[in-house]
């Protein structure tokens, strides 16, 4: 690998992963970044699409293992027996660092899920957030929001274009610094490689590749919401009348299973009303950028369209989150009522302890943000450890009730 690293909030949950795990399972979308974290990680590795790699496990199986440790095997998927190997070796070792495996796409059986418990940790890793391409600018850090940190008041903030030209810009480490023309020529290969290529080798594709990139589109245009199959089969009849919803569920699975798309799963909490809690996920693309690409929404479009640039926002902040939130092992979630209320993002330690997050594109929202996150978490039975907007164009600022605001662009781990 050439060039200079660029440094990961991954990389400190690999160190202590690997400090107390036989092995580490990093998995994420192609491309993310993840076979150059592990080699800083590594102390060997071994690349399982290398053909010399199939015929040396061919001909002496176990021998891909031998080597310093931690030892990566990189896509080991493509070598699926492999996985047992390095069971049966942590097993015999009882040590812990051992190995890195990562992945891009989840064998069918799954058999990792049952096999791997109390030998793997997994960790999930993502494209590049905001404050990953510019560490310099955090101010406001999600863990220290946990630990009763409140930042003084900052009043620069992002312009709109700004905020525009981020979300358009590639969280793929290796096309960060590309022009905003062959970024989207990038993107749109990236995303025609998904559809024609990557999911076709999962198996039981029966649709044209038409479909599948109209149902990237649809779940890309529907990233602020919770959506279920049923309404993405309706988004998908024109094109497709007889696709079925539990059909629609496998595709997102399958898409799933390469990291493409992303469930932000529905929280659930004790409500102090008779409110029914709704049980949809949010679904996201695994990139802003990339969604922006689906949708067709290159600047000049954005400009004129602020509730797709607000919907794109939104996924850009539940993504960031979930890469920040890596430092401390948290989750992130939505909640959402029947009642109507609804909490954009909620922000799930593992100890329990929860926030909860409003997302404005503008800051003059801030207001609003503000009176809709408080309605809702008069539902709640519970108290935040804190209350969040964060917003495209808004300042750094808490509140006198203790609500912090800040861009996006300043929230760092």
């Amino acid at each position: 690998m050439t060039g200079a690293y660029l440094p990961r909030v991954m990389d400190g949950a690999m160190r202590r992963a690997l400090g107390i795990s036989g092995a580490v399972m990093l998995e994420g979308v192609r491309a993310c970044g993840k076979t150059r974290t592990a080699l800083e990680a590594a102390g060997s590795s071994v690349l399982m699409d290398d053909p010399a790699a199939r015929a040396l496990n061919d001909l002496a199986p176990g021998q891909l293992l031998i080597g310093a440790r931690p030892r990566l095997l990189d896509e080991w998927q493509i070598i699926p027996e492999v996985w047992d190997q390095v069971r049966r070796a942590v097993d015999r070792e009882s040590a812990p660092g051992q190995f890195i495996l990562t992945v891009s796409a989840t064998p069918a059986d799954d058999h990792t899920r049952h096999t791997g418990a109390g030998r793997f940790m997994r960790q999930r890793m993502r494209t590049l957030s905001w404050w990953e391409h510019d560490p310099g600018f955090g101010a406001v850090s999600l863990s220290g929001l946990f630990e009763g940190e409140r930042p003084a008041g900052e009043p620069d903030a992002l312009t709109f274009e700004e905020v525009l030209g981020r979300l358009l810009r590639p969280g793929f480490p290796a096309w960060r610094e590309a022009p905003p023309e062959d970024a989207t020529l990038l993107l749109r290969g990236y995303l025609d490689e998904v559809i024609r290529t990557d999911l076709s080798r999962l198996g039981g594709i029966r649709n044209s590749p038409a479909v599948v990139e109209a149902l990237l589109t649809a779940i890309a245009a529907s990233s602020a919401s919770a959506v279920s199959f049923q309404t993405l089969a309706r988004d998908l009849a024109p094109i497709a009348p007889d696709l079925s919803a539990a059909t629609v569920s496998r595709y997102v699975d399958l898409l799933a299973r390469i990291f493409v798309v992303e469930r932000q799963q529905p929280w659930a909490p004790k409500l102090r009303s008779r409110a029914r809690l709704r049980t949809s996920p949010k679904l996201h693309l695994a990139d802003p950028a990339l969604a922006a690409v689906a949708l067709q929404a290159p600047l000049s479009s954005l400009r004129q369209d602020p509730a797709t640039a607000g919907a794109l926002f939104e996924s850009a902040v539940h993504h960031d989150l979930a890469v920040l939130a890596v430092a401390f092992g948290g989750r992130i979630q939505h909640y959402r009522d029947s009642n109507g209320y609804e909490i954009d993002a909620v922000v799930v330690h593992p100890d329990g302890r929860w926030g909860a997050v409003e997302v404005k594109l503008s800051g003059a929202r801030i207001a609003n943000g503000h009176r809709a996150l408080t309605s809702a978490l008069e539902q709640i039975d519970g108290e935040p450890s804190f209350r969040l907007i964060i917003t495209g164009t808004g300042p750094v600022l808490t509140l006198d009730d203790g609500t912090v605001t800040c861009g996006l662009h300043r929230l760092c781990p």
